[in-house]
């Protein structure tokens, strides 16, 4: 099972000023829609100060000193007033969902091409389903802050400078004291802010081990069936989502407690605003009660918009932790590709020159001193126990890997200083493990080059490749869904599409690694007789399990603990009776048992 425990916790390195700016850099690109909604969020907040203007006027003259023309003008201002701000604000919602829309799509793009370019060792070290869940749902936290954060921090904001400059307006003095909650409130707003932005960091690891376990329990169901490992993945999920909980709970304590605070701040000031009021109001040199109630109204209508923007911080911590999260994959160094030569079609001539390689963290070499020059066309096998080195070399030739020492060459160029389409536009390969997509049968054999070939192309791979006799009695025949990783098809049908794949490609140098282990007899015969087409004119690697398989190779390397052993001709290896004799003697009386034991 695939670890997690190699993933780097998230911690909040940058600041979120920092990463807030960045992820707002995403908006850039859609600035003039963004203009439009600012100035509809202006409009919106315009109109906040109309309403407690409009009491006092009621107030102070228009119930003692009544107009006709306001019986009228009054209830069609305010309709008027509503009218634009209903406007303005669906204006507003619907250009910021179009911007956030855009703004996440670019996001996610930008993950998904950058998982395609990281390295080899990125995907040993990291569980799928936790860069899963970056591009599935720390996007939907970016969405929150960018869409909702973004309108509810400008727009409240904008209010409350509008209603503050009426405060001002009306009574500076008494507006300096409602003011003086504002630094309780930021300081609330600061400190728990940041507990919970690293509260969510940690939901967001938890949320990557959930969709891993999904991953894993969900793709191995038929080994946890018959192994009886239910009970031991439920205990996995259950602690996991246990975490998630308790990732939550540390959320909700921040999230819930700014709002309490930034209430009972504003009441202690309106207590303190409404006492002096009424003293004053005593010794008859007060306020009119139409700018009481206006300075009042406007106050209280200020709690609603500090509610808010107290509550858009929580918002905007959780999608900073979010975006911090996806600019930590963004940024990860892809695979190295320095080398600017290009090669059109090789003649398939490789050479390895001391080539040692050490995987990360490891102690001992997995490759110790490897010397090989192999000629085009020549089809080299590679055995030896598990462990040995094999699928570290052939990894080496398309640049899965860099070697720690030495160099490999094809047809006299280093492989380093190639670009790396150059390099892998010459290399194919079939392995055990085939990988087919969700997608039709052509699909599949066209993988990476279906718009340079034709449907004729496609049917002389696959005949060649002993396919087209299985896919012509398809129902839809090239155009069948071959379900996910080819699940719908046998592992003999699979591997054969893996071949024409191959063949329809046609590159110089062929990687085989095990493709005929774990195959009937059948299918063994007919994928061997598709490798054989295969194989013809290019240079072969060829790793082994069944040794009985190799008996034609031009050479044969044992390896052992990352050396070459051995090599020479199948004959000459048995001769020499030496770790190629023993191997293949262990392996015939063990086949030699399983048919006795079949009849």
């Amino acid at each position: 099972m695939t670890s997690v425990s190699s993933i780097p916790p998230a911690t909040p390195s940058t600041s979120a000023q920092e990463v807030y700016l960045r992820l707002i850099g995403y908006v850039r690109p859609y600035r003039m829609a963004l203009a439009v909604a600012v100035l509809g969020m202006a409009l919106t907040a315009a109109t906040e100060w109309v309403f407690p203007w409009m009491m006092k006027y009621l107030l102070d003259r228009g119930f003692v000193t009544p107009d006709p023309r306001m019986v009228w003008m009054f209830p069609l201002g305010l309709v008027g007033i509503f009218f634009m701000r209903g406007l303005t604000v669906f204006v507003t919602g619907y250009l910021m969902a179009w911007i956030t829309s855009n703004v996440v799509m670019d996001l996610r793009r930008q993950m998904f091409a950058k998982l395609l370019r990281l390295p080899a060792r990125h995907y040993d070290n990291n569980s799928s389903g936790a860069m899963i869940s970056k591009v599935v749902f720390d996007t939907n936290y970016v969405t929150d802050a960018a869409s909702s954060g973004m309108v509810s921090a400008v727009r409240e904001s904008l209010t409350v400078v509008g209603l503050v400059a009426y405060l001002v307006y009306t009574d500076w003095k008494l507006t300096l004291i409602a003011l003086s909650v504002g630094p309780v409130i930021v300081t609330a707003v600061r400190k728990f802010g940041k507990r919970l932005r690293a509260a969510s960091q940690s939901g967001y690891q938890s949320m990557g081990l959930i969709t891993h376990i999904l991953e894993e329990a969900t793709g191995a169901h038929k080994v946890v069936k018959v192994f009886g490992g239910q009970s031991y993945e439920k205990g996995r999920f259950d602690a996991a989502t246990e975490g998630f909980r308790r990732a939550q709970m540390r959320e909700a304590i921040p999230a819930s407690v700014t709002v309490p605070i930034t209430h009972l701040a504003s009441a202690i000031s309106v207590a303190i605003i409404v006492y002096i009021a009424l003293h004053q109001s005593q010794g008859h040199r007060g306020t009119t009660a139409g700018e009481f109630i206006s300075f009042i109204t406007a106050m209280l209508m200020l709690l609603a918009p500090v509610k808010r923007i107290t509550e858009v911080n929580n918002t905007i911590a959780k999608g900073v932790a979010a975006a911090e999260s996806i600019f930590g994959l963004l940024d990860m160094p892809g695979e190295p590709d320095n080398g600017t030569q290009t090669l059109s079609r090789v003649r398939g001539a490789v050479r390895f020159e001391n080539v040692q390689f050490r995987y990360p963290e490891a102690v001992k070499l997995a490759l110790d001193g490897i010397t090989l020059d192999i000629q085009p066309g020549e089809t080299i096998a590679l055995v030896g126990s598990s462990g040995s080195g094999k699928s570290t070399l052939v990894s080496l030739l398309p640049r899965f890997y860099a070697p720690t020492h030495g160099r490999i060459l094809l047809d006299g160029v280093d492989t380093q200083s190639l670009t790396l389409a150059s390099l892998r536009e010459n290399l194919s390969l079939v392995s055990q493990d085939v990988v087919l997509f969700n997608d039709s049968v052509a699909a599949n054999i066209a993988y990476g080059s279906a718009s340079d070939h034709s449907e004729a192309d496609i049917i002389a791979a696959a005949k060649a490749a002993n396919a087209w006799e299985f896919i012509e009695a398809m129902p839809e025949g090239l155009a069948t869904l071959v379900g996910a990783n080819g699940v719908k098809l046998s592992g003999g049908q699979r591997q054969r599409l893996a071949i024409a794949r191959a063949l329809l490609k046609d590159a110089p140098v062929l990687i085989l690694d095990e493709a005929t282990s774990a195959l009937d007899t059948e299918s063994e015969r007919q994928v061997q007789a598709a490798l054989g087409t295969l194989m013809q004119g290019r240079t072969t690697f060829v790793i082994a399990h069944r040794l009985s398989t190799i008996e034609g190779a031009d050479r044969i390397l044992v390896m052992d603990r990352g050396r070459i052993v051995e090599q020479g001709k199948h004959a000459e290896l048995l001769a020499r009776a030496g770790r190629y004799a023993h191997l293949y003697k262990l392996q015939f009386q063990s086949e030699q048992q399983t048919g006795e034991t079949s009849h």
